[in-house]
């Protein structure tokens, strides 16, 4: 398969149109060329496909499928989100007023999709635009010292869940029995504990930076910008302090050792991400396929209505303690518990 003429900016998506595939169907892409396509997502780290017919939630679960790529269940929540079909569940459901940080998917856990995949059926009226943010940029941005305290100390996640108040356990759990709760802990060695009927404590140590599976590369990974409480508007910190106490709060994060990360270094970190994002402006019935290792992504503020689903696939877990990592041996299943030239498939735009 022929490159395109035109130099791609390596911040930039790779773009797939219907025009340059002689094909409307998406899922008909993506099965007659699944190799080609995962070694675009290798090579670009993002790949929109755009001008497709994808006009509902199950056209995207059709691509999904064709992906070969095996689905993960969204379990231990950290966002409110429904399912929608099979794989498919919505983009997270935060008030439209409010900007989502970029993140990679699932980093504050063990096990996390090697890819992402989003489609947008509806675009917002104004705004809605999902930035992304090529991980090898932001980790060179920080200082070297900052990430080597994160991968020799990594990232203590704590958590509180009440009723009304963030997500309670059965909402994150997906289980209203706590002895599923208790077993879920004990599988993926997260610390719990009931401090009453309704408030249940975790803690998890967890990777400050990962190795990329297939280029070997070590990126920062982890995400303690987002639950430290500094992410939280000062007013907005204050109050949950004076309410839950310091101890207590919904979220938080410190190095694994339980040393405080210095509000100073999360600001940096959040400066990081947001120098190097770019954006996907959303048209209907785009979809784009993230490699979540190489690229972390986010959400503005938006107007009007707005539908994006996404769609969390090939679970990938980094060994305790080692930078690397291996495909889950469940991820074989069906699902796993969690502008430019033109080119033969793809044409940059």
């Amino acid at each position: 398969m022929s490159e395109a003429s035109t130099p791609i900016p390596e911040d930039a998506p790779h773009v797939v149109t219907s025009a340059s595939c002689g094909t409307a169907s998406l899922g008909m892409l993506l099965r007659a060329r699944t190799a080609e396509i995962s070694a675009l997502v290798e090579k670009y780290g993002a790949v929109l496909f755009r001008g497709f017919s994808v006009d509902a939630p199950s056209d995207f679960q059709d691509a999904v499928e064709a992906l070969h790529a095996p689905a993960m269940r969204y379990t231990y929540r950290s966002t409110p989100r429904n399912n929608v079909d099979r794989d498919v569940f919505t983009a997270t459901e935060y008030p439209k007023s409010l900007e989502i940080p970029l993140h990679c998917e699932n980093a504050y856990q063990r096990t996390w999709p090697l890819w992402v995949a989003f489609c947008c059926l509806k675009p917002a009226v104004l705004g809605g635009q999902t930035p992304i943010a090529r991980m090898r940029t932001v980790t060179t941005a920080l200082p070297p010292a900052l990430v080597d305290s994160f991968s020799r100390r990594r990232v203590r996640y704590i958590r509180h869940y009440r009723p009304f108040v963030d997500l309670p356990w059965q909402t994150v759990f997906q289980t209203e029995d706590r002895s599923d709760v208790e077993r879920y802990c004990f599988e993926h060695s997260i610390d719990y504990t009931w401090l009453d009927q309704e408030t249940l404590r975790t803690e998890q140590v967890c990777q400050g930076v990962a190795q990329h599976p297939a280029s070997g590369e070590t990126i920062f990974f982890n995400q303690a910008h987002l639950f430290h409480p500094s992410a939280l508007e000062p007013k907005a910190m204050a109050n949950l302090v004076e309410y839950f106490g310091a101890d207590r709060l919904p979220r938080n994060a410190t190095y694994g050792d339980g040393g405080e990360i210095a509000p100073s270094d999360l600001k940096l970190i959040r400066a990081a991400y947001s120098d190097a994002a770019i954006e996907i402006d959303w048209r209907k019935g785009d979809v784009a396929l993230l490699d979540n290792m190489q690229f972390a992504h986010g959400r503005r503020a938006f107007e009007g209505d707005r539908q994006v689903l996404a769609s969390l696939l090939r679970s990938y877990s980094a060994p305790e303690g080692d930078g690397g990592g291996r495909l889950d041996a469940c991820a074989v299943s069906d699902r796993h518990d969690a502008g430019g030239a033109e080119h033969p498939v793809a044409n940059r735009q």
